[in-house]
């Protein structure tokens, strides 16, 4: 097994795992392979995937040096066609039985619950990890995660939000046109327990660490969620079940000006994650301090405490 980080040798990934609803083993075999078959991709299950595969100029697709070349899905006939729409070499019958023949691995689901459980035969191997949203959505995972990276395990997790093009201009504090900010609102689609994580990782570029409080008066369905920071920045964000003309609409208001930003280019996103793996892979730099990480999971576990607690509001300090 390579030592890490693996420097600029040619990667072999592994690809694990599918859950209902989550498509991204196809898209992102395809950005990683660079080619596809359009047969089998008019296949696929996933609408938004063939409609924003299709419209790539082929001289877009690819990361140099990153290849896809094992393939698990929990329905074996999944990776069947996801091999066959990536051109993917070599389909197993166990997620274990990639161990030893690739480089790192990416867990490709976003149930946030079983991820500890899908991670550990990587993690007792030494396999580096990128871990679909949300990594978590406990507080004990969380804590094993955080155990496993303390040891000097290769584990990164992150939405592709963080990623947007649309809002990449005001990340790191460059609101100043706005003076003071002082409100953003995010909206996003499906649930908080898989989606909540969308919207968090599309703000939180943008007012960095430092939250105070959480609390969402919503229900299963509907999450209503205000987060306050120590910036003075109020939040406030809805994730509906059924909201899907609202995904990744996001308005940012200040003492003095304002903007409403739209994500589109999902594209774009998803290539600039998972080529942030590729750099932590080749440099062992994760594109974020784990402690980003640390904070996000517990605004997702937070959202969950204070609606099981009938719309508490639960403080970061006190309660993780």
């Amino acid at each position: 097994m390579s030592r890490f980080p693996l420097g600029d040798k040619e990667l072999k990934l592994g690809m694990l795992g599918m859950v209902e609803g989550n498509g991204h083993p196809f898209s992102w075999s395809i950005i990683f392979n660079g080619s596809y078959d359009p047969d089998a991709l008019a296949k696929c299950p996933y609408p938004a995937i063939k409609d924003y595969i299709g419209k790539q100029p082929a001289s877009t697709l690819g990361i140099p040096g990153a290849k896809v070349t094992h393939v698990w899905t929990d329905n074996p006939a999944d990776a069947v066609s996801v091999a066959a729409v990536a051109n993917i070499p070599n389909v197993v019958a166990r997620a274990e039985d990639v161990i030893g023949h690739v480089d790192a691995v990416l867990v490709a689901t976003d149930k946030g619950h079983e991820h500890v459980e899908r991670c550990r035969p990587f993690v007792e191997a030494g396999i580096p990890i990128f871990v679909d949203k949300p990594l978590c959505t406990s507080a004990e995972d969380l804590a094993t995660f955080s155990k496993w990276v303390d040891e000097g395990k290769a584990i990164i997790s992150s939405s592709a939000m963080r990623y947007c093009k649309e809002f990449e201009p005001y990340h790191n504090g460059a609101t100043h046109e706005f003076g003071e900010l002082r409100h953003i609102s995010m909206t996003m689609v499906k649930s908080w327990e898989a989606y909540g994580i969308h919207a968090l990782e599309a703000v939180y570029p943008i007012v960095g660490p430092g939250f105070v409080s959480v609390q969402n008066i919503g229900d299963d369905k509907t999450n209503i969620v205000h987060l306050r920071h120590r910036s003075g920045t109020e939040i406030t964000l809805s994730v509906i079940s059924d909201l899907y003309g609202g995904f990744g609409l996001m308005t940012l208001a200040g003492t003095r000006a304002n903007a409403q930003l739209k994500f589109f280019d999902n594209y774009y996103s998803f290539k600039k994650q998972l080529e942030s793996y590729v750099g932590y892979l080749r440099t062992g730099v994760p594109p974020v301090p784990w402690s980003e990480t640390v904070e996000l999971m517990q605004l997702v576990i937070a959202g969950l405490d204070s609606r099981a607690q009938g719309g508490a509001k639960i403080y970061l300090n006190e309660k993780h």
